[in-house]
């Protein structure tokens, strides 16, 4: 009994002796810096030393369930998808169909703006190409004509402010060649983003049927778009003059003005909350949209997303009505 007792004992010893090791790393810090790093077991054997930190793909970013939450604490003005997102506090403080398919409209133009501001001199001079212009009559423009020589900044402006349809084409064609080029690196920004909902056809968002997204998608990508100071200092521009050449070397001045009702001053920012930018979008098919980056009285920023919305009088009012209630 004794000699069994002592057997016990020094196998427990030993066991503990062995954890201690895996714990310790032998006294090595064992930390992971790539999200997803796959190393084989020579490797590893090789670089023993090797610092890992781990870090979470959703490291940082506001995530939920697919349950709906907070759409009883609104009126009865309708969407078909919205959300609210405390950047700061990584929070999903409202949620209505986030998961769900939507058109994206001109909200399509954020990611768009995404791919340039990161990959582009904003200096660079850009032609604007025929086809850049050749548009259907209703689709929104910042005045561009074939042959006008202009900057990648200010056809930025040109996207985010004015919602013009020929600015994207025009950025599309001067990074890729042409649109559908444009689009397979649309697709795959937002993989990398986690956008794995979504499949984007052209840079401007006119409808195509194949050409879709969901709020929480569209979230991840402004997320990502905030973070870059050109893209915040472009969105919070109520208005801006801008100047180029036309085909016959001629200067042609333009006024692009933000198309964002809050920013413009004709509707009415909710209490406690400072109106940063955003993006508006409305074609037949997405209806009214818009996603904003605003500032709650504690200074902690807030995405909101309204989708599909019957009239931009409610989209609006919805809003507004989403950042009192759950954004404060």
């Amino acid at each position: 009994m004794i000699c069994t007792n002592n057997m016990r004992k020094f196998r427990l010893l030993c066991i503990l002796c062995i954890a201690a090791v895996f714990l310790t790393a032998c006294g090595k810090k064992i930390t992971i810096t790539d999200a997803y790093p796959v190393y084989s077991n020579a490797y590893m054997a090789e670089n023993s030393s090797v610092q890992y930190d781990a870090r979470f793909f959703s490291e940082g970013l506001c995530v939920t369930g697919t349950a709906d939450f907070g759409t009883d604490q609104v009126s009865a003005y309708t969407a078909a998808a919205s959300g609210a997102f405390n950047v700061d506090k990584c929070d999903v403080v409202y949620a209505n169909q986030i998961y769900e398919q939507i058109y994206p409209a001109s909200l399509t133009k954020i990611l768009t703006a995404l791919i340039i501001i990161e990959n582009c001199n904003l200096d660079d001079s850009v032609t604007v190409s025929d086809h850049a212009v050749d548009l259907e009559a209703e689709a929104s423009t910042c005045g561009l004509s074939a042959g006008d020589v202009t900057t990648v900044k200010n056809l930025l402006y040109g996207l985010l402010l004015a919602s013009g349809n020929d600015a994207a084409i025009a950025l599309a064609e001067y990074y890729s060649g042409s649109v559908e080029a444009f689009a397979e690196v649309m697709n795959q920004q937002a993989q990398a983003l986690g956008a794995t909902n979504s499949h984007f056809l052209n840079p401007s968002g006119l409808h195509e049927e194949n050409h879709y997204t969901t709020v929480y998608d569209l979230y991840l990508i402004f997320q990502k778009c905030i973070q870059s100071d050109v893209f915040v200092e472009i969105i919070s521009t109520k208005s801006i003059d801008v100047s180029y050449t036309n085909i016959r070397g001629e200067s042609v001045n333009q006024t692009y003005e933000n198309t964002n009702r809050y920013l413009s001053g004709s509707v009415d920012s909710p209490n406690g909350f400072t109106i940063i930018g955003g993006k508006t979008g409305t074609t037949d098919a997405a209806g009214n949209c818009l996603i904003l980056l605003s500032e709650n009285s504690s200074g902690e920023r807030i995405i909101s997303i309204v989708a599909k919305a019957e009239s931009k009088s409610d989209l609006y009012i919805l809003m507004s009505q989403i950042l009192s209630a759950f954004c404060s």
